[in-house]
C-alpha cells in the first residue's frame, strides 16, 4: 500500500508514493486509486500514466466518481474522468480568483487575519530587547515561535529599510 500525502497538482516525477507504486506494481497487478485524477495533474499526464500501466499488463481498479471500477485497457470513461477532473481544477482556480479579485476591490485581502495586532508587537519587540528567547517569547505572548520569527525578522527588515 502506498499512501500518497503530496498534492496532486505536482507533476508524476515530484509525487514520491506514486512514483514508487509505479516502479513496484508488475504484470497482472492492479493499481487501486480513490478517483483516476490521482494519477496525474491534467489529462496529458493522466494518460501517459494509464498507458503505461496498460502497456505493462497492469490492471486500475478506481474506487470513485464516473470511472469507478476496473479497467485493463484505455476507456472513453477514463478519458472523460480525467477531462473532467481537469476542467473542474481550471473551473476552481478561475472561482478563486474571481472571488480574491471581487474581495480586492471592495478593499479586503485575502488570507487569514494578522495574528500579531500592535500590542502583541510591541510586547514581542520589547521581550527579545531584554535578551527573551523566541520560544519564552512565544508562551508569554501567547503566539507560535514562527509568529515571533516572522515577527522579529519584518522588523529588523524596516530597521534595516528605515537607516
Amino acid at each position: 500500500m502506498f499512501e500518497e500525502k503530496i498534492s496532486g497538482k505536482l507533476a508524476t516525477d515530484e509525487r514520491p508514493a506514486l512514483l514508487e507504486a509505479l516502479s513496484h506494481i508488475r504484470d497482472g497487478d492492479m493499481l487501486t486509486v480513490q478517483e483516476v485524477d490521482r494519477l496525474g495533474r491534467n489529462l496529458l499526464e493522466g494518460l501517459i500514466v494509464l498507458n503505461d500501466l496498460f502497456q505493462r499488463g497492469v490492471a486500475v481498479k478506481v474506487l470513485e466518481g464516473i470511472a469507478a471500477g476496473e479497467h485493463n485497457e484505455r476507456s472513453l470513461i477514463l478519458d472523460l474522468a480525467l477531462a473532467l477532473a481537469e476542467d473542474r481544477c481550471r473551473d476552481i482556480v478561475r472561482k478563486t480568483n474571481n472571488g480574491l479579485e471581487a474581495a480586492r476591490r471592495r478593499g479586503r485581502g485575502g488570507g487569514r487575519r494578522p495574528v500579531v495586532d500592535d500590542d502583541k508587537r510591541a510586547a514581542i519587540l520589547a521581550r527579545r530587547q531584554r535578551g527573551e528567547s523566541i520560544r519564552i517569547i512565544a508562551a508569554g505572548v501567547k503566539v507560535s515561535v514562527g509568529v515571533v520569527h516572522k515577527t522579529l525578522t519584518e522588523a529588523q527588515r524596516e530597521t534595516q529599510r528605515d537607516q
